[in-house]
């Protein structure tokens, strides 16, 4: 009877630890929340790095209120959601904003967040954050209705060896010290899909490096310090499919294709570049296709390419 009891025993208290340690297909933040909690609508954690460890895989995480939940790893399928009509926020310096390092079949969803690096915070600057939002493995990655801001590298690095699919729509990528959105890949080509965006006051706007497919559609790539749009391969193949989009007030060209030692091709249709130092740049290794109705209210490049109004 004693070695039952101690058995019944033994298996409730391994059941309570299961239970106890059970992950939630939903769990919350807020910025009153304490990472104690079990993140639990009434019990919120305090940061994305509290809760994702308690949240199941293809699991959600969503912001109660406004805040500042701190930056993040992502290594599983993941929705982090920072709701609307409300501050949720990513405020980090000297470190990247959001690592997305899922395995090779994970999905990771980021929705509705504020991403600040600092880099405009004058004396701050020399400890501003490295890149906004960094994926560097995994299947696909949605980005929407996000604004990231102020980080020394890009708003967006995507830097790969796994191909994968990536999608960036309703967001506004600004202030950057290197690139708004950069894409490169090492084997596969990594696809990239841009709607409704925009990415301004960086250094350069979109960059299409190696192994890389974009899409860019209804989109603004304006006040750049150097160039718009950049398709730029060193090693594998780039390309950049541009339509109903805008590039003015560049320091650059509006589009910059071409320059390195692989092949880069941009396609364009219904595009407009205003008042760049260039219009369309196209250089060694580069080649423009125009389906026409473009507009270009600059120069071309010294090479006498440009587009002319259609």
């Amino acid at each position: 009877m004693r070695k039952m009891s101690l058995l019944i025993l033994s298996t409730l208290m391994l059941l309570g630890s299961t239970l106890l340690s059970a992950q939630a297909t939903r769990t919350w933040v807020s910025g009153v929340g304490d990472d104690a909690n079990p993140c639990s609508r009434t019990a919120p954690c305090k940061t994305f790095a509290g809760a994702i460890s308690k949240t199941a895989p293809g699991g959600e995480i969503d912001a109660l209120d406004p805040g500042g939940f701190g930056a993040l790893t992502i290594t599983k399928s993941i929705t982090l959601d920072g709701g609307g009509g409300q501050v949720a926020s990513v405020l980090v310096a000297g470190t990247n904003g959001i690592v997305v390092a899922p395995g090779p079949t994970d999905v990771v969803i980021i929705r509705n967040l504020r991403l600040d690096g600092l880099l405009g915070n004058g004396s701050n600057s020399g400890n501003a954050g490295i890149n906004g939002i960094r994926w560097i493995s995994g299947k696909a990655l949605y980005i929407e209705n996000c604004v990231i801001f102020g980080f020394n590298n890009n708003g967006i690095d995507i830097a790969k060896s796994d191909g994968g699919k990536a999608f960036v729509n309703d967001t506004v990528v600004t202030n950057n010290g290197q690139r708004g959105l950069s894409a490169t890949d090492t084997v596969m080509n990594v696809q990239v899909t841009v709607n409704h965006s925009r990415f301004e006051g960086n250094l350069n706007g979109i960059w299409a490096s190696d192994f890389s497919t974009f899409s860019v559609r209804d989109s603004d790539a304006s006040g750049n310090a150097g160039n718009g749009y950049v398709v730029q391969s060193t090693s594998g193949p780039s390309d950049m499919n541009l339509s109903n989009s805008v590039a003015s007030n560049n320091g650059n060209a509006a589009a910059y294709v071409g320059g390195g030692t692989g092949t880069s091709t941009a396609r364009i249709t219904g595009v407009s570049f205003f008042n760049n130092s260039s219009g369309l740049f196209v250089t060694t290794n580069g080649t423009v296709q125009s389906f026409g109705n473009n507009y270009n209210s600059g120069p071309g490049g010294p090479n006498g390419t440009g587009i002319t109004p259609q």
